[in-house]
């Protein structure tokens, strides 16, 4: 079977292809039209689809709209409020339901071809959990999805056997974690449905001195459900203008709502625990992406093992509608393997984009020698390579690089992007010596946990260790990133150290670089002293040569 997963009605809009079971190809929005989060997250933006991402992943896999056997959207018009309930208090649930049911018809329209017939409606939180439960090495688990909203809901816990879920308690709105964290996010001056993780940044240098009125205003049911009361942020703390200023009881108020949060979410995993009796819990939604609330079920909760897939927010529905779909017609899907699944370019096709750019370049025997030679040597690296990833997470296809052992490295590293000073950065380390370094969940390919650096290497690598002693790892194994870890080995080779900093290729605002135009802009425009894209490489100070220097010139090396 061939079917196309689609999200589009809430925020970062998204495709996903599913043949025959297995994932072949997927693509946020956001990276086609380089606007941050594909569009707008309100009601009337519900009409926008991802088009370009899917006409690329219909490309990639050769197939076209009149070929695929299906398209599930994860969205249920079915489910939404009935006309004139007002659940979330911002009155647009008609207008959102009304461009719901209206899908077939704007997919038909950007994918010529289409039947619209041929257009399914998913759940969302059923999207949101099968990206997880039949993405995941097991196909039996408990699944844990929570987010801000779907149709009707903002939470579902589950049980999944041989791949079919059984629905065990859902939380109806207003009721909602995600809603709630982002009204705090908006509080403090970021933006609500994109910000959040500064907000989880932030609550590392507060105290959770509000806990016990939080207690009071979230708390979890006896059902597996949970309340969430309004709550007068104003009493706890000004609102704040967002940005590096802020106050104390800002810092606190961050941590006791990231403190209770992760207390109620303890909760319900302990009530889906002894409900289900299974050692794997399965995540999603967007508050799966909440790391530090992911380590704290891993280590204090029930279950055994804790799997979040990459894409866990809203883009990651288009997946789960996708398998959803899939297994339902009778596919056997096949776990995901890697986060890898969008668009790349082989080294003729990207020296084409050079040349066609002026820019001079050097063609290297063994990019990973060069490029750990130019860290060791405190550059900072923007690294271009094999398929971009799909999810919010840089995972060592799109990245940014360091020197881990210089703490200056974060300050400069947060001026290059310009973000906020108080925002961390993280390590990247192959598996098998993750554990010499960090205590945590492991391995990490996804970057989805905090680990705490063990003794002794807090001063090693200081650049990649947050305020509170921790760092959000990624491993890489060498069997499916043989590059990435020959970069790291000959990293450690030159200064003893097997971690380099590995951030997302972007500056503030905007999306994760994803293809070559995008690699030579964020280049350009910021002081990184070496492009590594494929086997080419762009040196700061020698790229911008008159472009009528022949090839060989080109590719001399300094």
């Amino acid at each position: 079977m061939r079917v196309l997963g689609i999200n589009s009605v809430f925020h970062d809009p998204a495709a996903a292809l599913v043949v025959d079971g297995e994932l072949v190809a997927a693509g946020e929005e956001e990276r086609f039209s380089r606007r941050k989060h594909g569009k707008e997250p309100v009601p009337f933006s519900t009409w926008e689809m991802p088009t370009q991402s899917a006409r690329w992943c219909l490309a990639h896999a050769a197939i076209e709209p009149g070929e695929l056997d299906a398209v599930a959207c994860s969205y249920d018009p079915e489910l939404a409020p009935v006309p004139g309930e007002d659940i979330t208090a911002d009155g647009w649930e008609d207008l959102r339901t009304l461009y719901a049911r209206r899908a077939p018809l704007f997919l038909a329209s950007a994918l010529p071809g289409l039947d619209p017939s041929k257009v399914r409606f998913v759940a969302h939180h059923v999207a949101h959990a099968a990206s997880s439960y039949l993405a995941a090495p097991r196909r039996s688990s408990a699944t844990l999805c929570v987010d801000g909203r779907g149709e009707s809901f903002s939470h579902l816990a589950g049980h999944v056997r041989d791949g079919e879920l059984a629905i065990l308690a859902r939380q109806r709105l207003p009721h909602s974690l995600g809603l709630m964290y982002e009204e705090l996010t908006a509080h403090l001056g970021f933006r609500r449905s994109s910000d959040e993780y500064k907000v989880m940044a932030m609550a590392a240098y507060g105290r959770p001195r509000f806990r016990d009125a939080f207690r009071q205003l979230l708390r979890a049911t006896d059902d597996g459900g949970f309340v969430t009361e309004p709550v007068p942020w104003a009493h706890f703390a000004p609102p704040a203008g967002g940005g590096e200023e802020f106050t104390d009881d800002h810092a606190d108020l961050a941590a006791s709502v990231q403190t209770r949060l992760e207390e109620v979410l303890l909760d319900l995993a302990r009530w889906l625990h002894e409900r289900t009796g299974e050692s794997l819990l399965t995540l999603s939604g967007g508050v799966a992406l909440n790391c530090v609330a992911n380590s704290r079920l891993w280590r204090e909760g029930p279950f055994d093992e804790v799997w979040v897939q990459p894409a866990a927010g809203d883009a990651g529905t288009a997946l789960g509608a996708a398998l959803h779909t899939a297994h339902g017609l009778g596919d056997d899907v096949r776990p995901m393997t890697t986060a890898a699944l969008g668009r790349r370019w082989n080294d003729d096709e990207l020296a084409a984009w050079l040349d066609g750019a002026g820019v001079a370049y050097e063609r290297a025997d063994d990019v990973a020698e060069v490029v750990a030679e130019a860290l060791s040597r405190d550059a900072i690296v923007a690294w271009f390579q094999g398929p971009s990833e799909y999810g919010p997470r840089a995972l060592g296809h799109r990245s940014l690089l360091a020197d881990p052992r210089r703490r200056e490295n974060l300050q400069r590293l947060n001026d290059v992007k310009g973000r906020e000073q108080f925002r961390p950065i993280a390590p990247m380390v192959c598996h098998d010596r993750a554990a010499q370094i960090f205590e945590g969940p492991l391995p990490s390919p996804y970057m989805l946990f905090t680990h705490r650096v063990r003794d002794g290497w807090t001063e090693r690598i200081p650049a990649v260790v947050h305020v509170d002693e921790t760092a959000r790892v990624q491993t890489v194994d060498p069997a499916s990133e043989p590059l990435v870890a020959r970069m790291l080995s000959a990293f450690e080779q030159r200064t003893g150290v097997p971690v380099v900093v590995n951030t997302s290729l972007n500056t503030a605002g905007r999306p994760i670089v994803d293809d070559p135009r995008d690699a030579l802009e964020c280049f350009g425009s910021s002081p990184i002293d070496v492009l590594a894209i494929g086997s080419l490489v762009v040196r700061r100070g020698h790229a911008l040569r008159p472009a009528a220097l022949s090839s060989t010139a080109r590719e001399a090396t300094p």
